[in-house]
């Protein structure tokens, strides 16, 4: 029998202290809540014990604080699924619409980014494309935080924008659309056979801000996957090299993740639940003007203020969809469903 290599055993380590903090910090989060309502308690006692009215607002601070912890813990018992632990991979990309979707596409990136920036995750940017004249075209992010696919499996769809253009002159009222892509970062090397003559490979120039070495050479990779018509991009690494292996990676977990979403097609089928995700079959709807609202399609949640939406207030909507998801998705509007 081979003996695992150096590398190999210090994989499984590094797994291994992983997930050691993980339930390490479960249990702190537990024993927090637990002091937390042991202090809500006391506070209410000395209240009526001294029938002093100013504790109340002291009170519900904490009981607020108290709520928000429990919500969180309670989502984390929602993710079951295989990968839902992994660091997340995020594509945006803009609909048609020219300057108008670019615009779109670049708040949304600022949104998510701006929620994955309050959770303490890092974010890495694998590929950025500029628009032509303001905006982004499309942008990759690795987001890589403790169950960040878990959480961003929720937004796998179309995102419509309904505002006043601030690129039209006339001020009318425009439609825009930006389909988003989550896939998870699966670090191991997963058993998924891929024909090269299936693949075609292109090279360019890294797009962007970067130092010395960005925008010089034809770094960055495009590899399309020609039966599916699967593209992955990866641009920030320094060598072309890596950058291919990179996006190999992410072609390998598309490829993976496609083959789950067939099967769970096929078992769908049969009870007929099966609606595809597709342009003009939004997710969820920004609405600016007249009046603003963002609604998602597949739970019905809304939120009236959608400028603390786009300022990073997603948690909402991912509660849920996930809980939306742990009754077997009911709703009438079943899209992206995994």
């Amino acid at each position: 029998m081979e003996e695992p290599s150096f590398w190999e055993d210090a994989e499984r380590s590094t797994k291994i202290v992983k997930e050691a903090k993980n339930l390490k910090d479960t249990v702190e989060g537990y024993k927090h809540l637990e002091d937390l309502y042991e202090e809500i308690e006391l506070m209410i006692e000395m209240g009526y014990e001294e029938n002093d009215p100013e504790v109340i607002p002291e009170i519900q601070e904490m009981m607020d604080e108290f709520s928000e912890k429990l919500e969180t813990m309670r989502l984390s018992t929602l993710l079951t699924g295989e990968y839902d632990k992994c660091n997340a991979i995020l594509r945006l990309n803009a609909g048609a619409g020219g300057t108008e979707s670019c615009d779109w596409c670049s708040m949304l990136y600022r949104m998510y980014c701006r929620w994955a920036e309050a959770r303490g995750f890092a974010l890495e940017v694998l590929d950025y494309l500029d628009g032509d004249e303001a905006g982004i075209k499309s942008v990759t992010v690795q987001i890589n935080g403790e169950n960040a696919f878990g959480y961003l499996k929720s937004e796998r769809g179309v995102h419509r924008l309904v505002r006043i253009s601030p690129f039209n002159a006339a001020g009318k009222r425009q439609t825009s659309f930006v389909s988003c892509d989550v896939m998870p970062d699966i670090e191991e090397d997963l058993d998924v056979e891929i024909n090269q003559d299936d693949l075609r490979i292109d090279t360019y120039r890294s797009s962007g801000a970067g130092g010395q070495h960005i925008n010089k050479t034809s770094s960055a990779i495009r590899i399309t996957h020609i039966p599916t018509g699967i593209v992955v991009q990866c641009q920030n690494e320094r060598s072309q090299f890596q950058n291919k292996d990179k996006a190999m990676q992410m072609l390998k977990a598309k490829l993976y993740m496609l083959k789950q979403q067939e099967n769970a097609e096929k078992l769908s089928d049969i009870r007929g639940e099966v609606k595809e995700i597709g342009w003009g079959n939004q997710i969820r709807s920004y609405v600016l003007q007249p009046y603003t609202m963002v609604k998602d399609h597949r739970t019905g949640e809304e939120i009236g203020n959608a400028d603390s939406v786009l300022n990073g207030n997603l948690d909402p909507f991912i509660s849920a969809y996930l809980k939306w998801l742990s009754l077997g998705c009911p709703d009438k509007h079943a899209q992206g469903a995994d």
